[in-house]
Formats: structure tokens, C-alpha cells, sequence
């Protein structure tokens, strides 16, 4: 379980292809280095999220990890198999920590893309669209991981093309993740709030 408050941005050092070489559905194997991610607590089986994934630490440096990433969740997502590229990092959530962003899984639910990101006065700007699908666990000052970064939904629009929301960075977040990359096109990772999960689940039941 994660907060989706990042605690650091590491780089993908390497990325190397698992089975046999060419195996279409082979999943890879990256090493991340971990920036100013203390790995000192951090033991093989603990997971970590990058980019909003929650993957399982196979090997450990001082300063980087290795994960396995399967071919479904390479399929699933975007920013894990790119040597030099940046991630954000969170490591699970221990028992005596704050809760300071809201419950994440690091269970990637789709990919949005961004439509806009600008600065408004002293902050950003970025609008992002979804399918119909994840549009419905959307709403007006509700949750949204961005890329493992927890968010508050400003906006929400239904279009015949999808669910575009609206989310305002402050200076802070933008400098401190790895959104301060986006580009209108990009595509990101998205996690919808578990709460807004369940309540569906007991009114579809009901």
C-alpha cells in the first residue's frame, strides 16, 4: 500500500530483457538507480512503486534495486522500460507512518493523455483524458494518481471521447516529481481511488 506522496525521483539505469532473446511476451528486467531514496530499510520482496506501479525488489546496491517487470505490465503501462528515463519512487507504507496523500494500490487502471500542461499564475495546469471507464470513478475533489503522484481532481468533463479532468500542480509538486515532463500527448499512468471502487461494487449489488 502507498500514500502517493513521492519520496524521490531515481532514473532507470538499465533495462534488460528476460527469457530467451527475442521471446515476444518476455517481460525485463530493470535496474533503477534510486536518487535520494534511502534503500537502507528496503530487503528483497519489499515493494517499491515506480511511476505509480507497485513492483517487487529482486536485487539491491546501496544505491539501486532491481525489478522484474512481466510483458502485461509493460503493456499496461507507460515509463518502465526506458534506460535514462526518470520514475517516481515510493516505497509501501509501513504501519506507524502518516497517511499523507490518499490509499494507493500501485495498480495501474489505464492511461490517460495529457491534453494540456501550462502554468496558470504560479502554479500548473494539467488536464488529462480517459476512457469512459476510469471517467466513472472521477469526481469533483476526488483522488487520482497521476504517474504514482496523488492528486485532487478539480474539474471533470464528459466528452464523446472520454473523461477529461482537471488538476492544479502547485510550484512544489512540479519540481519535486517527475511531471514537470509532460508535454501535451504524453501519456501517463492512472490509478482511480479504491474507496470509489467499492462504493460502485455495493451499489451495483445492492
Amino acid at each position: 500500500m502507498f500514500t502517493g506522496i513521492v519520496a524521490a525521483v531515481g532514473r532507470i539505469d538499465t533495462v534488460k530483457p528476460l527469457g530467451h532473446e527475442g521471446e515476444a511476451q518476455a517481460g525485463v528486467r530493470l535496474t533503477v538507480r534510486a536518487g535520494t531514496l534511502d534503500l537502507s530499510d528496503v530487503a528483497l520482496g519489499d515493494s517499491i512503486a515506480i511511476q505509480g506501479a507497485c513492483m517487487t525488489v529482486v536485487a539491491k546496491t546501496n544505491d539501486t534495486f532491481d525489478v522484474d517487470v512481466s510483458r502485461e505490465s509493460l503493456n499496461r503501462t507507460v515509463g518502465l522500460a526506458e534506460a535514462g528515463g526518470e520514475v517516481n519512487l515510493e516505497k509501501a507504507l509501513t504501519a506507524h507512518e502518516r497517511l499523507g496523500g490518499h490509499i494507493v494500490s500501485g495498480h495501474v487502471d489505464g492511461l490517460g493523455t495529457v491534453t494540456r500542461f501550462a502554468p496558470v499564475g504560479e502554479s500548473h495546469e494539467l488536464r488529462v483524458l480517459a476512457s469512459r471507464e476510469i471517467g466513472r470513478y472521477l469526481a469533483y475533489k476526488g483522488s487520482v494518481t497521476v504517474n504514482g503522484v496523488s492528486l485532487t481532481v478539480n474539474r471533470v468533463d464528459d466528452l464523446d471521447e472520454g473523461c477529461e479532468f482537471s488538476i492544479n500542480l502547485i510550484p512544489h509538486t512540479v519540481v519535486v516529481t517527475t511531471l514537470k515532463h509532460l508535454v501535451a500527448g504524453s501519456k501517463v499512468n492512472l490509478e482511480v481511488d479504491l474507496i470509489a471502487r467499492y462504493v460502485e461494487r455495493m451499489l451495483s449489488t445492492a
